[in-house]
């Protein structure tokens, strides 16, 4: 599964787990928008982490919050990119 649609999927489950009205996930959503609320966004990256293996916020040296659906499915890209070079160096 890419990490769009695990990013999406899960969004879609936390919607309906919690009975929210989700509006389109689409790339230029705002994330304040979104119907998620921080404990939400948090379900999110922890769900995530469990499914990628993945957790940018803690992995990074940045201090990044994305913005919007797009910006947070290419954080977790470029995430997960990175730790595939890193990888390939460490081989």
């Amino acid at each position: 599964m890419s990490i769009r649609l695990a990013v999406i999927s899960q969004i879609q489950q936390i919607g309906e787990e919690g009975k929210k009205s989700l509006p389109p996930l689409t790339d230029d959503l705002v994330l304040l928008e979104s119907g998620l609320d921080s404990l939400a966004i948090a379900i999110l990256v922890a769900r995530l982490e469990e499914t990628l293996g993945l957790d940018p916020f803690t992995e990074s040296d940045d201090i990044y919050y994305p913005v919007t659906l797009g910006d947070f499915i290419r954080f977790y890209e470029n995430a997960a990119k990175s730790r595939e070079v890193d990888s390939g160096r460490a081989g």
